[in-house]
């Protein structure tokens, strides 16, 4: 009969332990994010983006990239971190590449999906009366620009009609200040043969209330115009959630 210190001897291993490896395992089985995958897609055709939270509809973007990832992690790290899609999107990228799970080719495909959507709301006003189209050129400027992380300043050039012909970007700035030049403005009116001008710049704080600073500027502006015959239709300030009209409030 063997002695009880035989069965407590260790046994003999196969390989040495100092040449084993961690092995990484998945944080959800594959087929728990096959059916949350297939379960995006089915609410998604169904009810369209309005059946999805921020967080669901970045999933399945990512998961074009991503299509054997878990993203439900990176998604909601990036919503958190910027605060919901449309953020997420407009993003600079090396904000993007501070994110635990992001890198370079992810970073891209959110910046070509905005770049998409400002194509698709820019062809909508494009070469259309400004009149008629007002509610488009408003959801194009919040599109474009609402999200921005610093002050901007574009310009909307109208002929005669008062049909686009122009949509320049002139200036780019800090959060809170952007550099224009009254005498560059309608030098590149002149240029265009633009009968009228809607200028258009965004607060990164979300507020749409012109400073003091903004008011100036657009009476520059307007008085350097009005000289050579071409009418300043408005300037539109872009806050996060709404605009504020310099026409509609009296400034102009």
């Amino acid at each position: 009969m063997s002695s009880p210190s035989a069965f407590r001897e260790m046994p003999q291993w196969l390989f040495d332990l100092d040449d084993a490896r961690p092995v990484a395992m998945p944080a959800r089985p594959p087929s728990v994010i096959r059916h949350h995958e297939e379960s995006l897609r089915a609410r998604f055709a169904s009810g369209g983006s309005s059946a999805l939270t921020d967080r669901d509809l970045l999933e399945l973007v990512l998961l074009r990239a991503l299509p054997r990832g878990d993203v439900a992690l990176l998604s909601e790290r990036l919503i958190a971190a910027f605060g919901d899609y449309n953020r997420v999107l407009s993003a600079p990228v090396a904000r993007l590449l501070k994110i635990e799970g992001m890198d370079s080719r992810l970073a891209q495909d959110l910046k070509i999906i905005e770049a998409s959507a400002h194509r698709l709301a820019r062809t909508r006003i494009m070469k259309r009366p400004v009149i008629s189209s007002w509610n488009a050129v408003l959801d194009y400027c919040h599109t474009t620009m609402a999200n921005g992380e610093t002050e901007q300043f574009r310009i909307l050039y109208l002929d005669r009609k008062n049909i686009l012909i122009a949509d320049e970007e002139q200036a780019r700035g800090t959060v809170d200040h952007v550099p224009v030049y009254p005498r560059e403005v309608v030098k590149r009116a002149l240029e265009l043969n633009a009968s009228a001008l809607i200028l258009v710049h965004n607060h990164p704080s979300g507020d749409p209330t012109p400073s003091e600073a903004d008011v100036t500027m657009t009476n520059q502006i307007r008085d350097a115009a009005e000289v050579l015959g071409i009418q300043l239709f408005d300037h539109l300030i872009i806050g996060k959630s709404r605009e504020t009209s310099f026409r509609a409030e009296g400034y102009l």
